[in-house]
C-alpha cells in the first residue's frame, strides 16, 4: 500500500511546453465533452509531474497511479521522485495536478492543459475516472496497449474542458442466460464500457433457456436449471443439437465482477426475471409451478407459457429465499425483477391461481384481466419485500398493466410509449426502445444483411442508434422523470465472444453520446470523424468490431 500511496504523488521532472504550430486541431474524444476549447500549443506528457490532492478518495487515488503507470510504461519514462501536496501548500505549475472540488457535481470533470500544467478537478472518484478516460483518448491509442511506444507524440493539445453527463443511469444489459460468457469476458465487456464512460451494467442472469447465477440455498437451481439439453439450429425452432449446454456463475465470481466494476465506476444491476420466464427455475424446482411439471430447461429461443404459479405461497417463499441471496451479492440500489412476456394461461385454469384472485378481490374489466392483475400483485409483493431491505425494483414496460406500486422503475423496451406512460404518471423510466437501443438486431440494413453474422433480425444502423432523442414525445414534466439511457445485448444467436464484441462495437459508442451528450453536443458528422480513432483504440485492445460504416461486413473480415 505505501508503494501505492508513493506513485500516487510521484514526480518526474522533465521538459514541457511544445507548441503546435497549427492552432486547428480535433479532438476524437467520445462521448464528446460538453465545453471544449482548444489553445495554441500542445503538453508534453512524457515524463510529466503527478501530484495528489490528499482529500482524494481511495479509488481516485488508485486511478491517478494507474494514469501514472501507464504513461511510465507507454513512454519509457520511470517515476523516480517523490512530492507530495498538503492542503496548506499551493498546487504546483508543472506536471498533472489532481484536486478536490466539492462545488462540482458528482461524475461532473474539468481538464485544464496550458503549456506546463494539466489541471484536473473533480468530486467524486466517477468524475476523476472520466476525466483521465478523456485524457487518455487525446493521446495516442498506444496508451491502450501495454508496451512501449516511444516514437509516439505523446502531448495533448492546451485546452480547456468542462464536462458533465447529461443522464444519471448510463447503461448496458448483457443477457448470459441464453448464452454463456465466462467472467474474463464479462471483464472485458465492463471495461469497453469504462472507455465510453457507462455506468450500469445490467446483468440478465435467468430465463427459460438457462439460471446462471449459484444461490446456496437452492442448489437445484445451478445443478438442473443451468444445462439444456441442446440447442436449437439456426432458426429452426423444431431443431435441436443435441449438445448439452450451460454454465452458471457462483457467488464468488460474481463478487469479483461486482468489484471490478465498481473499480471501474459501474455498479451492477441483477436482473432475476419473473414470474415469466422461469423454465429454467421450473425445471430445478417443478412444484413452483401450476402443472407440477415435470419441465425441462428449454432448448428453444421465444417464451415459454410454464411460469411461476402465484396462487402458492411457496413461490413467494423461494423468490424471498432467491432474492434474499441476490442482495447479499449485489450492493445495487436497483434490483431488475424482469416482468415481461409472462403468458397467463396456466393461471386461468390453475386453482390456487384462481383462489388468489378470488381472494384479492380481482376482477376483470375494459382495460386488464384479473390474471393482469394477479401479476401485478406479483410485482407489488416483490417490490415491498425488496423495499423493506432498502432496495428499488425495475421493471419491464409490462408491469405498468394494472395497478403499479409508487416508487417502481420502468424500463421502456417496447418502444418509447412506456416509458413516455411512466413518465406522465410520475413513475421514473429508463429508456431501452427496441427501435434504437437493441444491439441483437443487425446493423446492416436488410439488403446487405446476408453478409452479416446470424441475427435475430431487423435492424438498426449506427446512424439510427445515435439520432434517438430520449425526450422526445414529452414534456417537460415528465422528462424529469427520465433516468436515463440503456442499450440491450440479448443472445439468442450470439455464442462466440468475437461476435459479441462485434454487436456491441461501435454501437456503443453511439450509445455513449444519447447518454452524456446534451442533444446540442451532438453531431454525427463529428462522431464519424472520431470513429476512426475509436476502431483504433478497439484494435489496440484486441475487440472484434463492426465496419458497416465503412461498408465492409462480417466480424470475420
Amino acid at each position: 500500500m505505501r508503494k501505492i500511496l508513493t506513485v500516487l504523488t510521484a514526480l518526474i521532472i522533465l521538459p514541457f511546453a511544445s507548441f503546435a504550430k497549427d492552432p486547428e486541431v480535433r479532438l476524437d474524444i467520445v462521448p464528446y465533452p460538453q465545453s471544449v476549447e482548444i489553445g495554441k500549443g500542445s503538453v508534453k506528457i512524457a515524463g510529466a509531474q503527478f501530484y495528489c490532492d490528499p482529500r482524494l478518495d481511495s479509488l481516485s487515488r488508485v486511478t491517478v497511479a494507474s494514469l501514472a503507470g501507464k504513461l511510465s510504461l507507454v513512454t519509457g519514462k520511470i517515476s523516480t521522485n517523490v512530492i507530495g501536496i498538503s492542503s496548506t501548500i499551493a498546487p504546483p505549475q508543472k506536471g498533472f495536478v489532481f484536486l478536490f472540488d466539492k462545488a462540482m457535481e458528482d461524475e461532473e470533470y474539468s481538464i485544464s492543459a496550458t503549456a506546463k500544467c494539466i489541471t484536473v478537478k473533480a468530486s467524486s472518484s466517477n468524475g476523476f475516472l472520466y476525466a483521465v478516460q478523456t485524457i487518455k483518448q487525446m493521446l495516442p491509442t498506444a496508451v491502450y496497449g501495454r508496451k512501449m511506444a516511444v516514437s509516439e507524440d505523446w502531448s495533448i493539445p492546451v485546452c480547456e474542458i468542462k464536462d458533465k453527463p447529461r443522464f444519471k443511469y448510463r447503461g448496458m444489459h448483457l443477457d448470459c442466460a441464453r448464452h454463456f460468457f465466462p467472467v474474463e469476458e464479462v471483464k472485458r465487456y465492463l471495461d469497453i464500457m469504462a472507455v465510453h464512460k457507462l455506468n450500469r451494467f445490467h446483468w440478465h442472469l435467468s430465463d427459460d433457456q438457462g439460471w446462471r447465477i449459484e444461490i446456496k440455498n437452492y442448489p437445484r437451481l445451478t445443478e438442473i436449471g443451468a444445462y439444456r439439453s441442446g440447442t436449437m439450429i439456426g432458426k429452426d425452432f423444431g431443431s435441436n443439437d443435441g449438445i448439452v449446454y450451460g454454465g452458471y456463475y457462483t457467488q464468488a465470481q460474481i463478487k469479483e465482477v461486482v468489484k471490478y466494476a465498481a473499480g471501474l465506476g459501474i455498479t451492477v444491476i441483477p436482473e432475476i426475471d419473473l414470474p415469466g420466464h422461469m423454465l429454467g427455475a421450473l425445471s430445478a424446482y417443478p412444484q413452483m409451478g401450476c402443472t407440477g411439471g415435470p419441465y425441462e430447461v428449454w432448448t428453444k429461443w421465444g417464451v415459454s407459457n410454464a411460469v411461476l404459479c402465484p396462487g402458492k405461497e411457496d413461490t413467494f417463499y423461494f423468490l424471498e429465499g432467491v432474492l434474499t441471496e441476490v442482495m447479499e451479492i449485489f450492493p445495487s440500489e436497483y434490483i431488475h425483477i424482469g416482468g415481461d412476456e409472462c403468458p397467463k394461461d396456466h393461471w386461468k385454469t390453475c386453482p390456487d391461481c384462481q383462489k388468489r384472485i378470488a381472494e384479492l378481490g380481482l376482477k376483470s374489466d375494459d382495460k386488464h384481466s384479473a390474471e393482469d392483475y394477479l401479476q401485478n400483485y406479483v410485482t407489488s409483493r416483490i417490490q415491498a419485500f425488496l423495499g423493506n431491505k432498502g432496495r428499488k425494483i425495475i421493471g419491464w414496460d409490462e408491469i405498468l398493466e394494472g395497478n403499479l406500486s409508487e416508487g417502481a422503475t420502468v424500463m421502456s423496451w417496447r418502444g418509447v410509449d412506456g416509458g413516455i406512460q411512466a413518465a406522465k404518471m410520475g413513475f421514473d423510466a429508463i429508456m431501452t426502445p427496441n427501435t434504437y437501443c437493441y444491439f441483437d438486431y443487425c446493423q446492416a440494413l436488410k439488403s446487405e444483411n446476408e453478409n452479416e453474422p446470424l441475427n435475430i433480425g431487423g435492424e438498426l444502423p449506427i446512424e439510427k442508434v445515435y439520432g434517438y432523442e430520449p425526450f422526445d414525445g414529452m414534456d417537460e414534466n415528465s422528462a424529469k422523470h427520465i433516468l436515463g439511457v440503456q442499450a440491450n445485448l440479448w443472445t439468442e444467436y450470439i455464442e462466440e465472444p468475437e461476435h459479441l464484441e462485434y454487436m456491441l462495437l461501435p454501437r456503443m459508442a453511439a450509445l455513449s453520446e444519447i447518454q452524456w451528450c446534451d442533444q446540442s453536443r451532438k453531431d454525427f458528422e463529428r462522431f464519424k470523424t472520431a470513429i476512426d480513432h475509436e476502431f483504433k483504440i478497439y484494435d489496440t485492445l484486441g475487440y472484434t468490431y463492426s465496419k458497416v460504416i465503412k461498408g465492409i461486413h462480417g466480424y470475420k473480415n
